[in-house]
């Protein structure tokens, strides 16, 4: 049996013998002559969700269920831009969608799940990120954040509330998983495997474009008995031993295997969990730039979440469902918009 290790190398080796073949062709330049092309694909930690206002407005007909608002990283950094001497305009094309998993940049159409104005049998399915965002060979710059659904930690962490609440192990659960669960061993692989087809597939839609990828952010503290337990403001009913381990041995592999898929085709990764640590999910308010199960969140946006027993009302919060604040997206402009300039060579 050929070892797992080999298919991996075989797997690189073919995708970078297609890209080196694909710098032999005939390309345009990249970006239009009077501005520069940045696409932001992602998930709901980069869409912003319940930060600021909805892009595009509520009530306008093309609201699509992605949940993209004016406060997310995107924005701020291209509004950062616009102010600097980059020589041209950057001209951002923000696709990132809540609920997106790592199919639904390349291969796979996503039926969205917004809880605002959702149309009366839900969202229609929208278009694969690289389709929406028009990646070719004008593209520029392409930045990518994306990975945690595909684990998917909506699995993963309410099993870990259920469990908590039982006071049994969500860490054993997923270790030793009962027949037809996957164990977090092997999510993290078909993850890292998943991430690199699709790296492979935004090189060829943009191959004169440098590729960012975006890592997550801390979400809880490095000590778990921080956490007040039971707290919906925080993670609930999560066992202190459980958030040890969501911790170690699920967010920092996740991020781990994102850095490495990015380093096979030497696109730069950006980490944002460094400088996150001290305002995870368990600080106080003012301090955490990431809202717990509820928190502070716009009016527009529900204190209960659909498919959820989530109700965050008694609380006078929203369902914020474990997501990035604005002093959180601040934090991750800072570092991505130093990340595009450097792709543009402003250093």
């Amino acid at each position: 049996m050929r070892h797992p290790v080999s298919r991996r190398r075989t797997r690189a080796l073919a995708v970078g013998l297609a890209l080196a073949a694909a710098t032999l062709l005939p390309t345009g330049s990249a970006g239009a002559a009077d501005q520069y092309e940045w696409a932001a694909l992602g998930d709901s930690f980069t869409a912003g969700v319940f930060v600021g206002d909805p892009v595009p407005p509520l009530g306008d007909p093309s609201q699509d269920g992605c949940a993209r608002t004016s406060e997310s990283y995107p924005n701020l950094v291209e509004r950062e831009l616009a102010q600097s001497s980059l020589g041209k305009k950057v001209r951002l094309t923000n696709v990132a969608c809540s609920s997106a998993v790592i199919a639904n940049i390349a291969k796979v159409k996503q039926t969205p799940i917004s809880p605002v104005e959702t149309p009366p049998g839900g969202w229609p399915a929208v278009d694969t990120q690289i389709e929406r965002a028009g990646l070719d060979a004008d593209t520029d710059v392409v930045t990518i954040a994306i990975g945690g659904n595909s684990l998917p930690f909506g699995d993963i962490f309410p099993k870990c509330l259920e469990l908590g609440a039982a006071d049994k192990s969500c860490r054993e659960y997923f270790t030793n998983p009962p027949a037809g669960v996957e164990s977090v061993r092997e999510r993290l692989n078909r993850v890292q495997n998943e991430y690199t087809e699709m790296l492979a597939d935004v090189h060829r839609a943009a191959p004169n474009a440098k590729v960012i990828t975006i890592g997550y952010p801390a979400i809880m503290p490095n000590d778990a008995t921080a956490c007040d337990r039971g707290s919906l403001t925080e993670l609930g009913t999560t066992t202190h031993a459980d958030i040890d381990w969501m911790r170690d041995d699920v967010l920092k592999p996740l991020n781990k295997r994102i850095q490495r898929a990015a380093a096979s085709f030497g696109d730069r990764f950006v980490n944002l969990y460094s400088s996150s640590e001290d305002n995870n999910v368990c600080e106080p308010e003012g301090v955490k730039w990431m809202e717990g199960i509820c928190g502070d969140a716009a009016d527009y946006w529900p204190a209960t979440f659909p498919g959820t027993d989530v109700d965050c009302a008694p609380l006078g919060k929203r369902a914020t469902m474990i997501h990035p604040n604005a002093a959180g997206h601040a934090n991750t402009a800072i570092h991505v918009e130093r990340a595009v300039r450097h792709a543009l060579g402003q250093h």
